[in-house]
């Protein structure tokens, strides 16, 4: 079962990949007017235009990213989002830090990290898909980032070494693990001691079972594989984080929600 899960996920983030790499012309021009989009090479790929094939549910997407961020990388960076939030902007990073993004997908997280953490600081991204880390670095070439690296790996065995990175931030990528106790392990590690997770991911309410959350859609979209808040909190806890907290910021689906997850790694 988990490893059908694992093929879901990577069919359709490859696909989405594949089909965003295909686009070699998008502006910023094409992803904001709404009412010429469907004229223009955004046609094929916006999610919030014309149907496109990477069409997200309402919660989900590049929308989610206020005006100033997405000013701040390439249009395909923000067409290529499917999270379910901005952990850059509840990260509260700082100059010089050193920030890993989990499932870094096009790469619109880590290049919003490496600007705000400066050329002192340093954004690493891993994922996955051969196909979206060629399309995350060649949006970093676009953005002309030098401070930031895609890593091939898995989020539940991160490609760095202990007590290597500040912070931890992912947007909507914990939940598609089908071994989630293995990726909040590797968060702790890879943190120094007081150093911090921002996470974005959709968040069931304690009351919905797991069978109810698979009704409300696959787990390949974010959905089916929600942690409850209470087992999120939980998992942080038995990982050893301290001053766990689950905010609900929108509902994508009837007891399940976009939500911003903060804990600190606790100092000796």
């Amino acid at each position: 079962m988990a490893q059908d899960q694992l093929a879901q996920v990577q069919e359709r983030y490859r696909t989405a990949a594949r089909r965003l790499l295909a686009v070699t012309d998008v502006s910023a021009a094409d992803v904001s007017d709404a009412d010429g989009c469907c004229d223009g090479p955004a046609a094929q790929v916006a999610p919030s235009c014309c149907g496109g094939p990477l069409e997200t549910e309402e919660g989900f997407g590049g929308v989610l990213y206020a005006a100033h961020d997405a000013a701040d990388v390439p249009a395909g960076a923000l067409l290529a989002s499917l999270g379910c939030g901005n952990p850059t902007a509840v990260a509260e990073l700082r100059s010089g830090e050193r920030v890993l993004d989990l499932g870094s997908g096009g790469g619109i997280d880590v290049l919003l990290s490496a600007r705000r953490v400066g050329p002192t600081g340093f954004a690493y991204g891993v994922d996955m898909t051969t196909e979206m880390l060629e399309l995350a670095r060649r949006h970093a070439r676009e953005a002309g980032a030098t401070n930031v690296e895609f890593l091939q790996g898995r989020i539940e065995a991160v490609p760095l070494p202990d007590a290597a990175v500040d912070v931890v931030i992912s947007n909507c990528v914990v939940n598609l693990s089908t071994d989630k106790p293995a990726v909040l392990r590797e968060v702790f590690r890879v943190l120094v001691p007081g150093g911090r997770v921002g996470i974005s991911d959709v968040v069931a309410e304690d009351h919905l079972s797991p069978a109810e959350r698979a009704e409300r859609g696959d787990f390949a979209d974010c959905l089916a594989g929600a942690l409850s808040r209470q087992e999120y909190l939980d998992g942080l806890a038995a990982a050893g984080f301290v001053d766990a907290d689950v905010v609900f910021t929108h509902e994508v689906r009837p007891g399940l929600h976009g939500a911003i997850v903060r804990a600190v790694k606790p100092l000796p």
